[in-house]
């Protein structure tokens, strides 16, 4: 009979991401054949690969250097809220922070000490454990900022700005593009089929009603600013009536601040 030694078991564990009392039970069952191990495990229905399973739970995390100029948030995912909420992750998600904070146009997949930390961490938790959303931002003339929902930490901003930018305004842009989910910061920025679409359709409401086309128009243009306001960040009104009433845009110059552009990254959205 073979010996089952822990690094054996240890091997299997890695590649199936079985607990490692099932580990070592499908080893003796086959004589401690790795191969055999991964076989025993499929003719009984186990997915034994952790990258087979959907890693639809995580958590996000951002920050921003001392100066303001870069800012960046990380997305881990995984597949349960437990290993999202562990230490375990949070040290991940430090450490890919930190590293794309000194490094904003690195690749956080080609780091090979952050991947000796995922492979650890899906080794220890036997769950499918990948590098979502990584985004920076760099702007050594103004100033970003990152904002995260930390009821939950699933939902980060990273804002980009021009002017005299304080903590406060950075937390209330942050927490209404978070809460409120704009499509664009610009008119120019929603997709060109969709504002037709949008378009087409409030013209042939108009008609149904007996509106001739050149009405009917007129009156889909009416539609189309509900619809952007709606929709654009500028054009939304800030989701805290009681802070300010008004749009973002109305906002945003009443502060002297000019959004050049921001990042919403929530997991599994």
């Amino acid at each position: 009979m073979a010996t089952i030694t822990a690094a054996l078991v240890n091997e299997l564990r890695a590649k199936t991401g079985q607990p490692m009392m099932e580990c070592k039970k499908a080893l003796v069952e086959t004589g401690g054949d790795i191969e055999q191990a991964i076989a025993y495990f499929r003719n009984k229905g186990v997915k034994t690969s952790v990258t087979e399973r959907v890693a639809g739970e995580g958590r996000v995390v951002a920050s921003s250097t001392a100066s303001g100029h870069v800012s960046a948030a990380v997305e881990i995912n995984c597949n349960t809220d437990f290993t999202a909420k562990s230490d375990a992750m949070g040290k991940l998600l430090e450490a890919s922070l930190h590293h794309l904070l000194a490094n904003p146009a690195s690749n956080l997949n080609n780091d090979p000490k952050i991947k000796e930390m995922v492979t650890a961490l899906a080794q220890q938790t036997g769950e499918n454990i990948t590098i979502g959303r990584a985004v920076a931002m760099n702007n050594p003339s103004g100033h970003t900022g990152a904002y995260v929902y930390s009821i939950t930490n699933k939902i980060a901003v990273l804002v980009n700005l021009s002017g005299k930018v304080d903590a406060e305004l950075i937390k209330n842009l942050g927490g209404h593009i978070a809460f409120s989910r704009p499509v664009g910061l610009s008119r120019d920025q929603v997709p060109a089929d969709l504002v037709a679409k949008e378009r087409e359709i409030a013209i042939e409401q108009a008609k149904a009603t007996g509106k001739p086309q050149q009405i009917a128009e007129k009156i889909a243009e009416g539609k189309m600013n509900s619809f952007y306001a709606e929709r654009v960040l500028l054009d939304q009104a800030f989701f805290n009536a009681q802070v300010f009433k008004g749009s973002i845009a109305d906002y945003l110059k009443q502060h002297g601040v000019q959004l050049i552009g921001y990042e919403r990254i929530e997991v599994g959205a």
